[in-house]
């Protein structure tokens, strides 16, 4: 999978993983299994309940196609980026500069969607994230968005990652992350993890405060973003340490 830097509205760079064509495929077709799901569980319903022609039109419309065309943009609304497909590849949808993406940019990328994926099989849509090298369709690259990788680094990556994931002429935005012990940050990349994995947004902001107490960072950063740095600029001072050694 590529690293996709995100530069913050705050100037900050953050990294994930672009999530993987696989990851995606396989979330489009699970949707599509929950879809044919939904779709046959409720035309046996109606055929048997509904009275009419007409009246099995109608609750055909309104209970099915209605709610299959808007699936995509609802989920993703609702369950903050993710389909049911992406939440069981762990994958969301998120924006370039790092905030949750709008409304507007869900509707967007859902609009385009139902050309290069609808009309073309997702064979437009496959072109388009090959090519693109962000992990971007057509739909995402109108929207400014991305779509990339919850799961964490495998455990011989992420125990050096604080080494590897520091760019070249980074710039530390906040002095007081060398405050912090090995210990705080190994604790600080667990519960970011766990947070991530399972969308507690609770547990985040818990964590996030505390690192503000023991170092007095005060930032309009949200919590996510604030984490991720403190942990790259820890990373940077450890290095910088290591080498005057």
């Amino acid at each position: 999978m590529s690293t996709i830097r995100i530069h913050t509205t705050q100037n900050v760079v953050l990294e994930y993983e672009a999530a993987s064509v696989g990851d995606r495929m396989l979330a489009q077709l699970l949707d599509a299994l929950v879809m044919v799901l939904w779709s046959v569980g409720l035309s046996f319903l109606i055929e048997r309940l509904a009275g009419s022609y007409n009246e099995q039109r109608i609750l055909q419309y309104a209970l099915i196609t209605a709610p299959l065309l808007v699936y995509h943009p609802l989920c993703e609304i609702f369950f903050n980026g993710q389909s049911l497909g992406k939440q069981v590849r762990r994958i969301k949808v998120t924006r370039l500069d790092g905030t949750r993406p709008g409304l507007g940019d869900y509707l967007l990328r859902w609009l385009i969607g139902l050309v290069e994926i609808g009309l073309t099989v997702g064979s437009l849509a496959l072109v388009a994230t090959l090519l693109n090298g962000r992990g971007q369709r057509l739909g995402d690259m109108a929207a400014g968005t991305t779509v990339v990788s919850l799961r964490p680094p495998a455990p011989e990556v992420q125990a050096v990652a604080s080494q590897t994931r520091v760019p070249e002429g980074y710039q530390p935005v906040f002095a007081q992350a060398a405050l912090l012990t090995d210990h705080d940050v190994n604790i600080v990349r667990q519960l970011l993890h766990r947070a991530q994995r399972r969308h507690d947004f609770v547990l985040l902001n818990e964590v996030a405060g505390k690192i503000k107490g023991l170092t007095g960072i005060q930032t309009e950063l949200p919590d996510e973003p604030f984490l991720r740095t403190i942990l790259r600029d820890q990373a940077y001072f450890a290095l910088q340490d290591s080498a005057y050694a």
